[in-house]
């Protein structure tokens, strides 16, 4: 499976993991997760399953299947039908974690062909890690907390909010927390999961008016890491909503001076996206 090496002079984490390039692009006999098809033969509301491609071992990549509808989304789904993927979520971090090795569980999708989507089927994914990646712990470290400073908050509603960051690295970026601290998915009661799946349609939403309905865009849910040398009580779990689009239709890329250097050139002013933001609902 995947072997972990670490690049000696900057300490960057690559995962190499040959055994993904053979995996397909496109599936050849229809889509895989709709009922009947490869991985989803039975009815369902919502589903997980093995990835049959996994970027780790040990059963540490899972996909989760939002919805039977191929042409829904998210946003499309609506904050009721979107509470039982909060569930499924929780549910697998709950169950990963139950393994003494996982330190960190994250969740996310990819949607759109632009960031890698390579099924349009409603879908996201869960890694779990054996360690906590650089930029979680670095994250946690600085003492992350929410800041929805009133220049760049997007909503709040139900102990929640939603504003787009100070220092985005993306064009889009928008993060949803609950504003008491709250380490992970599992200690979250039912106010709290509704008022996330609430947060994160009404968030999808906004920036699907604003740079329209086929927005590529990537969300993780950063969790509180378990066990180890480091107790993390500190960990603040809270979502990440980034789209590489700058405007609709127009990508901004990342070029070889931020790659090269670590530090970014946005062309989007932060508040100035938060304010378009809240005038797209």
């Amino acid at each position: 499976m995947g072997d972990q090496r670490r690049d000696r002079w900057s300490g960057t984490a690559v995962h190499v993991v040959g055994s993904r390039q053979a995996r397909p692009n496109l599936p050849a006999d229809g889509c895989p997760f709709c009922v009947g098809g490869l991985e989803a033969p039975e009815p369902y509301e919502t589903r997980w399953f093995p990835n049959r491609w996994p970027a780790m071992d040990a059963g540490r990549c899972e996909v989760i299947l939002y919805s039977p509808d191929h042409t829904t989304s998210l946003a499309r789904m609506g904050a009721r039908r979107v509470r039982p993927v909060v569930d499924l979520w929780a549910e697998r971090t709950a169950a990963q974690f139950a393994d003494e090795a996982v330190r960190t569980v994250l969740v996310f999708e990819n949607r759109g062909r632009e960031v890698g989507a390579t099924i349009d089927h409603p879908h996201g994914q869960l890694y779990a890690f054996d360690h906590v990646p650089e930029r979680t712990a670095r994250r946690w470290a600085g003492g992350w907390q929410p800041d929805p400073d009133p220049s760049r908050l997007v909503t709040r509603a139900d102990g929640w909010a939603s504003w787009v960051p100070h220092a985005p690295v993306f064009p889009a970026s928008i993060e949803i927390a609950p504003l008491e601290p709250m380490g992970d998915l599992v200690e979250m009661g039912d106010a709290d999961r509704d008022a996330l799946a609430s947060l994160l349609v009404d968030a999808l939403v906004r920036l699907e008016r604003l740079l329209g309905a086929n927005v590529p865009y990537m969300m993780w849910i950063n969790q509180r890491p378990r066990r180890g040398g480091h107790a993390y009580d500190g960990a603040w779990c809270h979502v990440e909503l980034v789209s590489p689009w700058r405007s609709p239709g127009v990508a901004r890329y990342i070029a070889a001076a931020e790659v090269a250097t670590g530090e970014y050139f946005n062309p989007v002013v932060p508040e100035a996206l938060a304010e378009s933001l809240r005038a797209a609902l």
